[in-house]
């Protein structure tokens, strides 16, 4: 089906992925997820009992969007395709989140200072009539890190809201040796990927 308004809901609250989706001209709006008060957590961020990350980081994007399709239905707010998105750091087979204080990002750091380690996001389109996912793997490599720029890095805001306290668009930049992969990816929007699953649910990118 043709979406002829040529827009979709964003349910996401990342800056970076709003300014990815500017950057190949897709119009959309906010959904915000978290916005009803007294409601229950709308997905599970928790890695379930021996799950990897490649289903942890599909599973809580699918659900995000099949979460956010049928609150617009609850709404009977008008029908666009749902575009939502999860980012996961992975390395030795452990899933790094976002540290929740300055011990935490000094640590993730140090793990990944001088190593490779996996960047995965998985994007999911929900429709009316389209259900489709993808997620993206790339492979980033850290140069060796001195302990002042640790401290120095972790001593901004920079680490506190990105998974494995670090993001590739801002300073972080020049701790990155190598990418094997997708820039926007590893930024949380894959772009080739997005275009194409957005292509499917009938938007013109």
């Amino acid at each position: 089906m043709r979406n002829n308004q040529n827009k979709i809901y964003l349910a996401s609250k990342s800056p970076r992925r709003r300014e990815l989706l500017r950057q190949i001209g897709v119009d959309f709006e906010l959904m915000l997820l978290r916005s009803d008060p007294g409601r229950v957590v709308d997905v599970s961020e928790d890695v379930l009992s021996d799950e990897d990350v490649h289903h942890y980081v599909a599973r809580v994007a699918r659900e995000k969007g099949a979460f956010a399709f049928n609150l617009l239905l609850q709404r009977r707010q008008p029908l666009r395709p749902v575009l939502t998105a999860d980012t996961t750091v992975t390395i030795d087979g452990e899933i790094l989140g976002k540290p929740a204080d300055n011990r935490e990002a000094v640590a993730m750091l140090e793990r990944l200072s001088g190593r490779t380690h996996q960047v995965l996001t998985s994007v999911a389109v929900h429709a009316e009539r389209v259900a489709e996912q993808v997620t993206q793997v790339s492979n980033v490599r850290f140069a060796k890190l001195t302990p002042e720029q640790i401290r120095a890095y972790c001593a901004t805001p920079e680490p506190y809201d990105k998974a494995g306290g670090y993001g590739i668009q801002g300073p972080a930049a020049l701790f990155i040796e190598h990418i094997e992969g997708s820039h926007s990816g590893i930024m949380g929007l894959p772009l080739f990927e997005t275009a194409s699953l957005l292509r499917k649910a009938g938007l013109t990118v």
